[in-house]
């Protein structure tokens, strides 16, 4: 038996607003611990890591190890019918997820599971020279200020900034961020930024990012939850061309 019974049902939705722009199918595993899946978008450009602990949840069960795949743009659909206040129940029966929403009226939507013949990847391990806290939405408004004159954005650090940064061929965009941690080495990357734009839709999953970055290494953008029951991670590869 599953069951997992949630009072927030933007946890989910905000989860999945991100995942269902970067892949289109999702092997979720549940056990005692709680959920997880680990995904890589059909061009291997990104990978994506949800962790949601047993904790997290006002009621969780799950009596045998289960694998629920789904796909996840028919899950974004179903969550998008949430509302805010509505307690969310997962359940699995034959062949379905079941998603139940409640608060003054009960909504049942069965989703299809899928087939997937492939296991879930694991994600690479590597070894960051820094690590650095911003805020979210300082991070976000970062993004979108390099939208507005470049495809592509160039993340660096040293040893007192960071520094998002774009050239266009009609201007150009700087952001500077004093970070007051302890950084010993200087790192830079270039990425693509609508990339960046898909994991930031998750933008009520946490209030703060860390960000792993390294020499034209990839992005490691990692979200947790205060109480340490969530976590979100993205690994983004580099655009190693760009840097002519």
């Amino acid at each position: 038996m599953f069951k997992a019974v949630l009072s927030d049902s933007n946890v989910l939705k905000t989860s999945f607003e991100a995942i269902s722009s970067i892949v289109d199918e999702v092997q979720m595993k549940a056990d005692g611990d709680g959920l997880r899946l680990d995904a890589l978008d059909r061009s291997h450009i990104t990978f994506v890591h949800l962790e949601l602990k047993s904790g997290l949840f006002d009621i969780y069960t799950c009596e045998e190890p289960l694998k629920i795949n789904v796909d996840t743009e028919e899950l974004m659909k179903v969550l998008k019918r949430a509302k805010s206040d509505d307690l969310v129940e997962l359940t699995v029966d034959e062949g379905n997820l079941i998603l139940t929403f409640e608060d003054e009226a009960r909504r049942t939507f069965k989703i299809r599971l899928i087939d997937i013949e492939y296991e879930a990847p694991s994600p690479p391990d590597l070894d960051y020279p820094s690590e650095f806290e911003i805020p979210f939405s300082l991070l976000k408004n970062s993004i979108q200020d390099i939208g507005i004159v470049s495809d592509k954005i160039s993340l660096m650090v040293d040893t007192d900034k960071f520094i998002a940064s774009a050239e266009g061929e009609f201007g150009d965009a700087k952001i500077e961020y004093l970070h007051g941690e302890k950084i010993n080495e200087n790192a830079k990357s270039v990425f693509s930024l609508e990339k960046i734009k898909e994991m930031l839709k998750a933008d009520k999953f946490s209030e703060t990012a860390v960000l792993s970055l390294g020499n034209d290494m990839p992005l490691n953008l990692a979200m947790k939850m205060v109480s340490g029951d969530g976590e979100l991670k993205f690994l983004l590869a580099p655009r190693i061309e760009s840097e002519e």
